[in-house]
């Protein structure tokens, strides 16, 4: 089976009790739309884990973007003498407006481990796709964390840059393709700010999955291309 899950946001257990709920086998995929990292308490083990794991298959989100640049100017431990020799200003800005957007346990996570242990979590960060394209039987999924900005039917994906893929927050009914046998399926922007619901929002061939997890009200969501069966944690 093939299943979608996104903006995890260091909520481990959850992430563990999802791999459980769909009895996650050798034999399925599991694609991550991006925001592994920030806001829950543990997100440098969801990566740990995910590495561990060639049947995961992980996109970038905005937020794992942030971290693999400004994580790379922490590689070395910071001391107060170091800090303010090896960062610009605009550094540190970027750093103090990243832990304002819960960066601040990504960070804390980083900081326990080895250099090399760093290293190897900056490298497989650097190795997520932008998107991914599957097909299951007469449907073409396309999988991306945020969405298609700027779009064009027939602009193709790899003209992309990140921050059109990464960033945007769109209209979840507005339909991308005319082609009904081709679904969007994104996460960034939590359902309930289109529906009220913690639950998968589903429009003219668009399918958002980030049901808020990290949030108290909201949940882990996960779907299978298959079936189209809903999983929540």
């Amino acid at each position: 089976m093939h299943y979608v899950m996104s903006d995890i946001h260091g909520k481990y257990e959850k992430y563990l009790q999802m791999l459980e709920l769909i009895q996650f086998s050798e034999q399925d995929k599991l694609f991550i739309l991006g925001d592994i990292a920030d806001r829950g308490e543990q997100p440098i083990e969801i990566y740990q884990d995910m590495m561990k794991r060639n049947n995961i298959i992980p996109i970038m989100g905005n937020h794992d973007y942030m971290a693999l640049f400004l994580l790379d100017m922490l590689i070395t431990d910071m001391t107060e003498e170091n800090f303010a020799a090896d960062l610009e200003l605009e550094d540190m800005q970027d750093i103090l407006a990243w832990i304002d957007e819960g960066g601040d346990t990504t960070i804390a996570g980083f900081q326990k481990l080895s250099i090399s242990e760093r290293e190897e979590i900056l490298d497989y960060i650097a190795g997520f796709a932008l998107y991914q394209e599957i097909q299951i039987q007469e449907k073409k999924f396309i999988l991306v964390h945020a969405g298609l900005e700027n779009f064009e039917e027939t602009r193709k994906l790899d003209s992309y840059e990140p921050q059109e893929l990464l960033f945007i927050r769109d209209d979840p009914d507005k339909a991308y393709f005319q082609d009904k046998n081709i679904y969007v399926i994104t996460g960034h922007t939590p359902t309930p700010y289109y529906s009220g619901k913690a639950e998968i929002y589903h429009g003219n061939n668009r399918i958002c999955i980030d049901c808020g997890a990290c949030f108290q009200t909201g949940r882990l969501a996960c779907l299978c291309l298959e079936t189209m069966e809903e999983f929540y944690i």
